[in-house]
């Protein structure tokens, strides 16, 4: 196992103040069934019931944490990846060291069925952000410690929305009530 902190593998997250592992464990592909088909049955295997996926959802963040990985990314798109995650966290050793980042934008429609025609829909209004944060937070808990909006473009009108802006704090999550 590596001893955590190791100086070249660890940076200062932009202005966030945030110490994390230069590389993260992103975890889209572990938290839904049908995300990334091609070569999926090699890398995970053909049962993809959620109890299965949740196995190797562990399995993959264990061999990540064990290699140094010290930060993990979910979203609320990615099924049932926050899900996953917070289990990881709360069923296993203490992992104090590790932090938590999720996102909100688009919603996970899928309902963990592989033949769903779409898996996602994108929704960055300022509802969509209230409502997602919640649900984060709930499944997270104190352990989110970023919570970033996922792909936002000018198109979308979000980065220039003061709605946005004034809702959010300067601190940002924390300093959000819990749900």
């Amino acid at each position: 196992m590596v001893q955590w902190p190791v100086p070249d593998m660890s940076a200062a997250l932009g202005s966030t103040g945030l110490r994390v592992s230069r590389i993260g464990l992103g975890l889209a592909a572990l938290g839904r069934p049908a995300y990334i088909t091609l070569g999926r049955d090699r890398g995970l295997g053909s049962d993809r019931s959620v109890d299965a996926m949740e196995r190797r959802a562990h399995d993959v963040m264990d061999a990540g944490f064990a290699g140094g990985v010290r930060y993990f990314d979910a979203a609320r798109s990615y099924g049932y990846a926050e899900r996953f995650l917070a289990s990881w966290l709360t069923g296993g050793p203490a992992r104090p060291d590790v932090t938590v980042g999720s996102k909100w934008g688009y919603r996970y429609t899928a309902d963990w069925r592989l033949d769903a025609e779409v898996n996602e829909v994108k929704d960055q209004s300022l509802d969509a952000l209230r409502t997602q944060y919640a649900e984060s937070r709930r499944i997270l808990g104190e352990r989110l410690a970023l919570y970033q909006i996922h792909s936002a473009t000018l198109e979308t009108g979000v980065l220039e929305d003061r709605g946005f802006s004034a809702s959010w704090p300067a601190s940002g999550p924390r300093a959000w009530p819990s749900a």
